[in-house]
């Protein structure tokens, strides 16, 4: 993956990772045309503290986005859900948690297994900050347009991936956001909801939505007052990270 010229940031570690470390697993996923460098800050503060960690790297990611486009969001879910198993093997209990696709990646996993101990959602994107009407036109035109242009990085955080979006792989994320959804109340599990207040990625309604639309008894939503959508390598990326480590700790 080092050098990959169709990634921003090629030199960052961004391949799968399985950490061993104490009985409590923590699986970490990353966001839509990311690599878990993404979430490698939070991990490495999560192993530090006795956690063993997981990263998997989501089908047609880390390569280029000509292939990331051959994938359906089912793909995706199943690489999660296969790298929770391989974890869950080891560990007595998993806490699963994900940023931006990856929040709605693990909400849906939550769902559809109860045995899971918590849930952990950085700037989840059940929705995105965008008008139907560019919904709308996204869908049209994916099927002849491969991609759009981000523009160039704008900030210093350590993303790794691809300076575009792949269109048709667009189109996937949101038939998954709309499957999800309809899980959010089968959610049971202890929940800490982690959003970026400048996120102009996500709706902004979505952290509310997550809090009012699962049953858990036990749940946090944290506003991040100088971080944008990438909560978990942005400038209080500490801070997340202590916050993940109390929500933990208040559960053991």
């Amino acid at each position: 993956m080092k050098d990959n010229p169709n990634l921003v940031r090629p030199h960052l570690e961004g391949e799968p990772f399985m950490w061993p470390g104490g009985p409590d697993g923590v699986l970490l996923v990353h966001g839509f045309t990311a690599t878990t460098a993404e979430v490698r800050l939070v991990a490495k503060a999560l192993h530090a503290r006795g956690y063993s960690v997981a990263g998997p790297l989501l089908p047609g990611h880390g390569t280029s986005p000509q292939d990331m486009n051959r994938y359906r969001w089912q793909d995706w879910y199943a690489e999660v859900e296969k790298a929770y198993l391989a974890l869950a093997a080891h560990c007595q209990r998993v806490i699963v948690g994900g940023e931006s696709t990856g929040g709605v990646l693990v909400l849906r996993l939550a769902a559809l297994h109860p045995e899971i101990t918590a849930v952990l959602s950085y700037a989840s994107a059940l929705r995105l900050a965008m008008r139907r009407l560019d919904v709308l036109k996204m869908r049209l035109v994916a099927p002849v347009v491969p991609y759009i242009s981000k523009g160039p990085p704008t900030d210093d955080n350590p993303w790794q991936g691809y300076p575009v979006y792949p269109l048709k792989a667009g189109t996937q994320l949101l038939r998954l956001q709309v499957e999800t959804r309809r899980l959010l109340r089968d959610v049971r599990q202890p929940i800490l909801i982690v959003q970026g207040r400048h996120d102009h990625t996500v709706a902004a309604s979505v952290p509310q939505e997550i809090y009012d639309g699962v049953r858990s008894a036990v749940k946090e939503l944290h506003w991040m007052e100088n971080s944008g959508h990438c909560v978990m390598i942005d400038q209080e990326w500490e801070a997340v990270a202590q916050l993940t480590i109390k929500f933990l700790q208040k559960l053991a």
